[in-house]
């Protein structure tokens, strides 16, 4: 009897995880096979996702967060956020205690804040960028449109990354650079609303006129974050984004904080990681005998690195944790994995670890690279 790991979301050093999930393979002639514990993981961290980037547009139309600079006034949770500065401006507050509001409403929280994301980063890592950033959500969303248009994450990848079953087509061209432009738009009347009143904001946009500063917000946001999204999500993420900055550092800073684990004495293995079981290769003739059996060939891999090619950040998983430094824990490199190596019967070769598992992988890699 297999234990259930699917649940653990860090998978720390447990290794019953992956391998009660690769070991499910298709039994029978056409019995599907399990859904790996790393799908379903997929599958969860997609849900958090569409939450949070729900309540990223809708925070400030509930008041959840969001700083009215025509009151001067911070909303949280539906409640009006003060620091008492105006009850001692009208007499109503001593200096001491306009001094302890200060205190306990505004440094406290925003230490306690930062403390606990901090905490949360220093063992896990860049775990908010790849579970719940709104940016993040869209960078994946676009990357699939633009794969599906050129084979390729990037517009400055140089090669086509290799993806099972499918190939580009120019047709999703529009498809991709519409989206960049409505994201765009929303991103920058969001912003717009975290500002200014939603009701107002909303208002002069849809009944009209916009004031001008209303307008040339707008504007220039939706043309920022257009190019940003069309050109440059990578880049940002990894050099750009203050708050991934400073995950990364706080995990870095802990040789105990969760890593992606490769088994390197497995490494060969991972020359041949294909979606398409062997088996169903061998089934089919020699590439050059039909084109449509050809394309199907190529369709079944990606034939090796299967990690670096599912990897959002274009990182390469493998690698050891300092040139990991953008890693947003997303998981897709394990579920690329996991996939492949299950396909032809194998365990995966990658695996999160955490914790003294963490530590030993860690001293393993810079054992490697003083050889």
């Amino acid at each position: 009897m297999m234990t259930d790991c699917s649940g653990c979301a860090s998978a720390s050093g447990c290794s019953s995880a992956a391998t009660s999930a690769s070991t499910q393979t298709t039994q029978g002639s056409g019995a599907p096979a399990t859904l790996p514990a790393t799908a379903q993981l997929q599958r969860r961290r997609r849900w958090f996702q569409a939450v949070f980037f729900a309540v990223f547009l809708l925070a400030p139309a509930l008041n959840l967060l969001r700083f009215d600079l025509t009151e001067t006034q911070l909303w949280v949770l539906g409640f009006r956020w003060s620091l008492g500065i105006d009850a001692f401006l009208r007499g109503d507050a001593t200096a001491v205690q306009t001094a302890w509001s200060i205190v306990w409403r505004g440094i406290l929280p925003v230490l306690a804040l930062v403390t606990a994301f901090l905490t949360v980063a220093y063992h896990f890592g860049r775990l908010y960028c790849g579970w719940l950033c709104p940016h993040f959500s869209l960078v994946e969303t676009l990357n699939d449109l633009l794969h599906r248009a050129t084979g390729k994450l990037s517009v400055w990848d140089k090669s086509p990354t290799p993806r099972p079953g499918r190939t580009a087509d120019k047709r999703w061209w529009p498809v991709f650079l519409v989206a960049c432009m409505v994201f765009g738009f929303v991103w920058a009347i969001t912003l717009l609303t975290y500002l200014l009143p939603p009701t107002l904001v909303w208002g002069n946009l849809v009944h009209g006129p916009l004031t001008p500063n209303q307008a040339r917000f707008l504007v220039v946001g939706t043309l920022v974050f257009t190019l940003e999204f069309t050109l440059a999500r990578h880049l940002f993420c990894r050099y750009g984004c203050a708050v991934g900055l400073f995950q990364s550092l706080a995990w870095m800073a802990n040789p105990k904080g969760m890593v992606v684990s490769f088994a390197r004495e497995r490494a060969r293995e991972c020359k041949t990681c294909e979606v398409m079981p062997p088996s169903r290769l061998r089934r089919l003739p020699p590439e050059g005998a039909h084109a449509d059996l050809g394309a199907a060939r190529q369709s079944a891999g990606p034939r090796g690195s299967a990690c670096d090619h599912a990897c959002p950040m274009r990182l390469n998983p493998r690698n050891i944790k300092r040139m990991m430094f953008a890693c947003v824990q997303c998981g897709q490199c394990l579920t690329a994995c996991d996939t492949t190596q299950t396909a032809q019967g194998r365990t995966p070769t990658l695996e999160w670890k955490v914790g003294l598992d963490a530590v030993r992988e860690t001293l393993r890699q810079r054992r490697e690279e003083q050889r």
